[in-house]
C-alpha cells in the first residue's frame, strides 16, 4: 500500500479495500479477507482494520455477519450523503463531473445559512463556492459551500473542477472533516434549481444545511446542498 503522512492509517485502508470494491477486485458476494488477514498483508493492528471496516460498512459497500465475516454488496445504489463523507467519496470520481458555477471568492458574511456564527468569523470573512455535481450525466445535487479565511493561502487559486473539496481541505491545508450536524427539509423547487435539475415548477427537493467540525479547533465551514431526489435516493445506515 502507498501510504501518505498525511492520512491516519485507517482512512487509507478503507480507501484502498473502497477502490477495489469499486474497480470489480472484490465483486458483490465476496468475502473481504479477515481481519487478522488484512492486519498481516499491511502490517498494521486490528483495530486498525476494524476502524476501515466500519466506515465501509456504513457507506453500504459490504454487510458483516458473525461468524463469517465481511461479505461484499458492491457500490451502494443511492448515494450515502447522509454521511459526513464527500460526495466523491459517496459516490465515486469516476461517476461524478463537478462544475462550478460560483468561485471560490471571498466574502463578508453575517451567518451561515441557518447556523450562526462566531464573531471572528465576521470578521475573517469565507470562500463562498457554488458547485453543480452530475452523477452519470444526471444533475443530482447542488452545493453552496461557505468555508472560514483562516490560515487558507492561495484558496481561490485552487482547482476544484472535478475535485473534491473534502480531498483539497485535508491534503493542503490538513483539515481533516470529523462530523457536525445537519438539518434535513423538503423545499419546492425555485427557478435556479429547476434550470439546474431540468425540473418541473413545484418539484420536491431536498435541503440539508449543515454545519460540519473538522480536526482544527473551533474551525467549521457550512454548506447547504440540494439533492435532485428524482432519480437517485439518499440513504444511510443506522
Amino acid at each position: 500500500m502507498n501510504r501518505t503522512a498525511e492520512l491516519p492509517l485507517h482512512k487509507q485502508i478503507y480507501e484502498l479495500l473502497r477502490k477495489h470494491i469499486q474497480e470489480g477486485i472484490y465483486a458483490e458476494g465476496d468475502m473481504l479477507p479477515s481481519e487478522n488477514e488484512l492486519s498481516r498483508l499491511h502490517n498494521v493492528t486490528r483495530p486498525t482494520i476494524r476502524k476501515a471496516l466500519d466506515r465501509l460498512t456504513n457507506e453500504g459497500y459490504m454487510q458483516r455477519q458473525q461468524g463469517k465475516g465481511s461479505i461484499v454488496k458492491g457500490r451502494p445504489g443511492g448515494v450515502g450523503i447522509l454521511a459526513f463523507s464527500s460526495t466523491t467519496t459517496a459516490i465515486g470520481k469516476d461517476n461524478l463531473i463537478t462544475r462550478i458555477i460560483c468561485g471560490p471568492e471571498l466574502r463578508s458574511w453575517d451567518s451561515a445559512f441557518s447556523f450562526k456564527i462566531s464573531q471572528k468569523e465576521k470578521e475573517v470573512g469565507c470562500y463562498y463556492l457554488e458547485r453543480l455535481r452530475l452523477v452519470n450525466g444526471e444533475p443530482v445535487f447542488f452545493d453552496i459551500t461557505m468555508i472560514p479565511n483562516i490560515n487558507l493561502p492561495r484558496f481561490n487559486q485552487r482547482n476544484f473542477e472535478n475535485n473534491s473539496l473534502f480531498d483539497i481541505l485535508r491534503r493542503k491545508y490538513q483539515i481533516e472533516v470529523k462530523g457536525g450536524e445537519q438539518q434535513i427539509m423538503a423545499i419546492k423547487a425555485d427557478e435556479k434549481l429547476q434550470e439546474y435539475f431540468n425540473l418541473k415548477p413545484g418539484a420536491p427537493v431536498l435541503q440539508l444545511n449543515r454545519k460540519i467540525a473538522t480536526n482544527r479547533i473551533d474551525y467549521y465551514f457550512y454548506s447547504q446542498v440540494f439533492c435532485n431526489t428524482e432519480k437517485m435516493s439518499l440513504y444511510g445506515i443506522f
